[in-house]
Parts: C-alpha cells; sequence; structure tokens
C-alpha cells in the first residue's frame, strides 16, 4: 500500500508492449521536484499527470493501455492536484455510505475512475489487474514542491533577462537546467550573485538568497519588485551545452 510517507523511487514512464508507438509521448527528463505550472502543462489523456499528497505521477501509460468511459475523470483531472480523492492517512480512495444501498462504496461524485469497482455486478468488469493505479509505484515520477519562488537570470554576455518561478528545494544546478530552455550552453558560464560564485549544489536559500516573498506581502510590498538576480559570467568554453 502506498502512503503518503513512503520514499518512493522515481522511474521514467513504462508503456505494455500493447500500446502503439504513435501514442507514446516524448521522452523527458525527471526532475526531483515539479511546480503547479510544470504539472498543468500536461493535462490531456495522451500527457497525464496529477499529484496527490506532495507526490507527482505520469498517468499516461495508465491511459494509454485502457478503453473505456471510467478514463474520463482521471482525463478531465489532467494538469491537477487530486488529494481530495483519497485519504491522507493510508492513501487510499475516499469511502461513504451509498444512500440508496446502505453499502460503502468509494467516493467519486466527478465519476466512477478506472479500478474502481462498480456498485452491483456487472459483465464487463476487468478484474485482471495486480494493483489499482492509485497504488502503483511506476507512475511516480517525483514530488511536487511546498512552494515556489522566483530568480531572474542576467545573461552578462547577450545581456538577456529572464525570470523562472522554481521549486524552493532545487539546487542552482537544478535550476540552471530549467533555463536551458532560454540558453542551451547555460553550462558553460560561471552563476554568480553579487559578485560571488554560486554553490551549484546547493539552493538558493543555502547561497545566501533567503526567500522573502512571505514578508513582503505582509509589508505590503509587491515581491515581483525585488526578486533576486543571478548574473551569468561567459566562460569562452562552448564544450557544455
Amino acid at each position: 500500500m502506498v502512503g503518503p510517507a513512503q520514499n518512493l523511487e522515481a522511474k521514467p514512464p513504462t508503456f505494455a508492449a500493447s500500446v502503439r508507438k504513435g501514442d507514446v509521448p516524448k521522452e523527458y527528463t525527471l526532475k526531483r521536484y515539479y511546480t503547479s505550472a510544470d504539472i498543468a502543462k500536461h493535462n490531456s489523456s495522451h500527457d497525464c499527470w496529477v499529484s496527490y499528497f506532495g507526490r507527482v505521477y505520469d498517468l499516461t501509460p495508465l491511459l494509454a493501455e485502457y478503453e473505456g468511459p471510467l478514463a474520463q475523470p482521471i482525463i478531465d483531472a489532467a494538469g491537477s492536484d487530486i488529494s481530495h480523492w483519497f485519504n491522507e492517512s493510508d492513501g487510499q480512495p475516499k469511502t461513504h455510505i451509498d444512500p440508496a444501498t446502505g453499502l460503502e462504496e468509494i467516493y467519486c461524485p466527478w465519476g466512477r475512475y478506472i479500478h474502481v469497482p462498480p456498485q452491483g455486478p456487472e459483465s464487463n468488469w476487468a478484474t485482471n489487474f495486480e494493483t489499482p493505479w492509485w497504488e502503483d509505484t511506476r507512475y511516480y515520477i517525483g514530488r511536487a514542491t511546498k512552494r515556489t519562488r522566483k530568480v531572474t537570470m542576467v545573461n552578462l554576455l547577450t545581456k538577456q533577462k529572464n525570470t523562472l518561478e522554481v521549486p524552493v528545494e532545487e539546487t542552482v544546478a537544478e535550476i540552471r537546467e530549467r533555463y536551458m530552455v532560454h540558453n542551451a550552453h547555460a553550462g558553460s558560464y560561471t552563476w554568480k550573485r553579487l559578485g560571488k560564485v554560486l554553490n551549484m549544489e546547493k539552493n538558493l536559500e543555502e547561497n545566501g538568497m533567503k526567500d522573502e516573498t512571505e514578508e513582503f506581502i505582509r509589508l505590503g510590498i509587491d515581491p515581483d519588485d525585488h526578486i533576486p538576480v543571478i548574473h551569468l559570467y561567459f566562460d569562452d568554453d562552448l564544450t557544455e551545452a
């Protein structure tokens, strides 16, 4: 049973041999932490991420292997947090007493979903799955950040400026990976804050950049007016991309 406190190992999604290659999405690099914006981008039946209890799951393989109406509630929830579907104590779906039958059943007012048994006998109810998807660790791809913060990168060579919203837990090296979409040669730069070289294996706070977002809000100051800036100094070496 996968409970909220259990440690899991994130792995790239795997698809059954029966899934057509055209239905398998492009491979991606796993992250330790994801923002809600990261998750929200994956919001379709062919690219479906959800989060619950601080963990992120790629349910795309599940939907690729399943055909039927029970997929719709999951598709509708793609790109969002579904913690409210489950009990925090054990990670199992919430239940309630059906007023019509007086029996306990899984509570799903948004519609019955994959691996939830029917109220009564059904000839087409498939029971040939070993583990319900909410207990299946193969869908786990990383953790949801507890909060985000903004940081601005200024490339002193090109004068380009980019502001990213990043997980507070990420190291500067991990932030650099996010920044690669703006500068594929980011590895050829020295990253500094106020003239001091940053430790790429530490997060922003550990590098002396305290997250003052909540304090600014408390004082009625717009945090976006005080986003910390990292300066990128070109190393004259394009061997790293």
